[in-house]
């Protein structure tokens, strides 16, 4: 899956030093949604200048000012500074071992495992197996550049002794400026005169996109190449010397690694969402440890301490009423034991319908006191957690009949049968194949099977088809098996009902209570059914644009339906005649609540999607023949909907995750339009209460999935341009990291392109593309430095490795700073 994140965690200590620090010990690079567009490129080197890190609230020095008021050390410093993070992002080795640095250790290790001895006595490695030493094996074509830089380009395809290699790894460790300066300045010049021309920058573009898994075009790599030209080449000279190159390093890099420009671009807007919101309080204390777990999972916790005291309750009563009954003469505990845990499964029979009734939920979500103490957002969670209950009630319940209580009858002493339960046998005592072969137990035989299959195949395993489970069952497992075999409760809940009218040793009809549990749930959940096939009937929707993205992505943009409404991060069921008109599937809306018209984006990820993909694969293509008709369901709400209850917004999305904060981005850009529309008097006011902030952070793993949402990502840039509300960062994992020498250039050709044009080169938006995985230990630092005091709504839609990451991080910021985390993740 996209964007698996294992970040390094420091110690707590760690934490509060963190914040005690400088702001620039962050790594994360600035990436607001509006960015500075020069209508005319004749003066680059004004550019360059803007692209250099300027503190907040101090003025640009230029030599000879008379307002320059700032002594020549202090000129020094900073200049000292700009070239300390410059040469952070020319770096030459990757990470290894995690977060930590390759050391010499390491590459001696590796140069060991390679090395061999030819006719002289001392081991040797072949050029071509440098790259393995150095930890670039992913990139071999790359290292070989970097291996005849480093030997100046003559005889560079000698065999390498250890003394040479370590030559060449002090030479890479070099932290000056300079030094890796020339390095990457000798890659480039290839013909060693010295000067670097436009083909020679053209081709070095090439080999990096190469090694990043990035398509560049000659057409692409040729403008980049006159791009860096324009802007270092006044004179026109033809070629560039490494000062011009060191001077854009300087720029660019330290530009891209200066939390200050991404802290103090935004300052302006952030004093009004404080200034704002009255709730956000600077001199608050950090909560306890305690505090914040009781505030995340109160809601969850009392909910689950009913359900649990409630069974335990149910349990005991029939354990203490059945102990006093003649029967426990006969089979003793296991009368009681097996009654008690029959009445927690009549209950749980009856709760298990109530997190699946979709309707009722979104209903009730729109009541604030009710959603404030009933955790919405985890029915699907509380939905298993039932399902446990109902494992565990079964085994004790049809375990103790099995095994202790039917043997106990059948060999009982017939006196003492006689004076006890004969009546209830017709004053016969049944032996263990007669009580097996009864109403009451092949009813409840065959609800157990239908329970253990439906329970099986709903678990992670089969429902994802996962390839740990043998080639014959991953072909009769997946999505539709699970949604077919939970169907079967309908038979499971008839036979509840036989088993329940055909008890032992009850014959009093009041004493029959199954139905009155589970009619009200049964019922409820009847009417949902019925009340959704009425609605989706009358919910044909007509397709008004197909449009196919690369990674199998299918962007369906429909009619909205007359009397539909919804808000943002909701979703709808999509069903498709033509595949099965039975199967319904969920999708989160990615239109606006204000939009005219209903779209979704569906990745194909199993059978449906597959073959609904390729239903209207065919239909773009022919062109000639209309496409497949379509129902839509809902719509219903879910974590994202709650996101209202927050002023500021942190959105984390990996691969098509980033789908249910798309409408709340578009959202939050409405209501800065409604905003500036709206006045009274000179005072500009907003009719709604939302969020002042959303930040994105949207990691995927193709460049090419940028293409699904480009288009609404430049309209909310756009709208928001003016005030600074919404904030997207996107990342790219299969680029190497900034500071990377294999990512160096891509960088400042970065730089430089947004800075000219106001794009980026990877996302072909104003957003700014990050590369690898995000720090998040960063980036909560940072939001918990600029937000302190806030209360922050975490929505997360993705795997669960990184939630369970993302819910630790919102726990010990909101207990070491001023700000809380609330993490909410996406449950369907």
């Amino acid at each position: 899956m996209d964007g698996l994140v294992k970040s390094k965690i420091p110690h707590e200590r760690s934490l509060i030093a963190l914040f005690k620090s400088s702001p620039s010990s962050s790594s994360l690079s600035s990436s607001t949604t509006t960015a500075t567009t020069s209508s005319s490129s004749s003066s680059w080197i004004q550019v360059l200048h803007s692209l250099s890190p300027v503190p907040t609230g101090s003025k640009v020095l230029h030599e000879g000012d008379p307002s320059d008021t700032t002594n020549s050390s202090s000129e020094q410093t900073r200049s000292q500074i700009v070239e300390n993070e410059a040469t952070q992002g020319v770096g030459f080795i990757d990470a290894f071992f995690g977060q930590s640095g390759m050391e010499w250790r390491d590459v001696e290790k590796r140069f060991d495992q390679v090395a061999r001895t030819g006719r002289s006595t001392e081991p040797v490695v072949r050029w071509s197996e440098f790259g393995f030493c150095i930890g670039m094996q992913s990139s071999p074509e790359f290292a070989n550049e970097l291996l005849s830089a480093l030997r100046g380009g003559e005889n560079w395809k000698h065999k390498i002794t250890k003394a040479d290699l370590y030559n060449l790894w002090f030479r890479m460790k070099d932290n000056s400026f300079n030094s890796r300066m020339r390095i990457f300045f000798d890659m480039c010049n290839r013909n060693k005169d010295g000067r670097i021309t436009e083909t020679d920058i053209k081709q070095t573009i090439l080999l990096t996109a190469s090694t990043n898994k990035l398509s560049v075009t000659h057409d692409e790599a040729e403008n980049y190449a006159s791009l860096i030209m324009e802007s270092l080449d006044k004179k026109n000279k033809g070629y560039l010397e490494i000062s011009q190159m060191g001077s854009l390093f300087k720029a660019s890099l330290s530009k891209a690694h200066s939390p200050m420009k991404q802290v103090s671009a935004t300052t302006g807007s952030t004093q009004n969402v404080h200034s704002s919101s009255g709730d956000f309080c600077e001199e608050q204390e950090p909560m306890s440890r305690t505090e914040v777990l009781f505030r995340t999972y109160w809601r969850r916790a009392w909910v689950v301490l009913l359900w649990f005291l409630a069974c335990l309750g149910l349990f005991v009563w029939k354990f203490v009423q059945y102990s006093h009954r003649s029967g426990f003469e006969v089979m003793g505990y296991c009368l009681p034991t097996a009654k008690g845990a029959a009445e927690t499964l009549k209950l749980n029979m009856a709760l298990v319908l109530l997190p699946v009734c979709r309707n009722t939920i979104t209903w009730l979500r729109k009541h604030r006191p009710i959603n404030s103490v009933i955790p919405f957002n985890d029915n699907i969670n509380f939905h298993k957690v039932i399902a446990g209950g109902i494992v565990v009630g079964v085994i004790l319940h049809g375990g103790t009949h099995l095994a202790c209580d039917f043997p106990r009858i059948s060999e009982s002493d017939r006196s003492i049968f006689r004076q006890t339960i004969a009546a209830g046998f017709g004053y016969h005592r049944p032996t263990y194949t007669e009580i097996l072969a009864t109403t009451e137990v092949t009813s409840g035989i065959a609800m157990v099977v239908l329970m253990g299959v439906a329970f099986s195949l709903a678990t992670k395993w089969p429902r994802r088809r996962s390839p740990v489970l043998p080639v014959t069952l991953r072909r009769v497992t997946g999505y539709n098996t699970f949604w077919y075999s939970h169907h079967l409760f309908v038979l499971v809940y008839a036979l509840l009902i036989i088993h329940s009218m055909f008890l032992f040793l009850t014959d009093k009809l009041m004493e029959k209570t199954t139905w009155m549990y589970i009619a009200f749930p049964v019922l409820l959940y009847t009417g949902e059914r019925i009340f959704r096939a009425f609605r989706s009937g009358s919910y044909e929707v007509d397709i008004l644009k197909a449009s196919l993205y690369p990674g199998k992505v299918l962007y369906l943009k429909m009619q909205k339906p007359e009397g539909f409404k919804f808000h943002s991060g909701m979703y709808i069921f999509l069903q498709c005649p033509q595949i099965s008109p039975f199967e319904w599937h969920p999708f989160s809306l990615t239109s606006g609540p204000q939009d005219d018209y209903l779209s979704v984006h569906i990745r194909t990820l199993g059978d449906w999607s597959y073959q609904i993909y390729d239903l209207f694969q065919e239909a773009v293509l022919s062109r000639s023949q209309g496409c497949p008709k379509l129902y839509i369901d809902g719509p219903y709400g879910c974590a994202a909907q709650d996101h209202v209850k927050y002023d500021i917004l942190v959105l984390i999305g990996l691969g098509i995750g980033a789908t249910p904060f798309i409408s709340i981005l578009k959202d939050v850009a409405k209501g800065v339009q409604t905003t500036e529309i709206d006045h009274s008097g000179l005072r500009k006011c907003s009719l709604t209460k939302g969020p002042l902030k959303a930040y994105l952070y949207w990691v995927t793993r193709e460049p090419n999935s940028f293409d699904w949402f480009r288009d609404v990502m430049k309209e909310i840039s756009n709208s928001t341009k003016k005030q600074s509300v919404v904030e997207m960062h996107n990342f790219l994992t299969s680029v190497h990291p900034e500071g990377d020498i294999r990512s160096a250039l891509l960088s400042v050709i970065q730089a430089l392109h947004l800075a000219k044009n106001g794009t980026d080169i990877v996302s072909r938006t104003p957003i700014h593309t990050h590369f690898a995985r995000p720090n998040w230990f960063n980036i909560f630092s940072r939001l918990a430095r600029k937000h302190g005091g806030a209360k922050i709504g975490v929505f997360y839609c993705g795997p669960s490795k990184l939630a369970r990451e993302l819910t630790k991080l919102c726990t010990k910021f909101s207990t070491k700073t001023t700000t809380r985390f609330v993490f909410h993740k996406e449950n369907y």
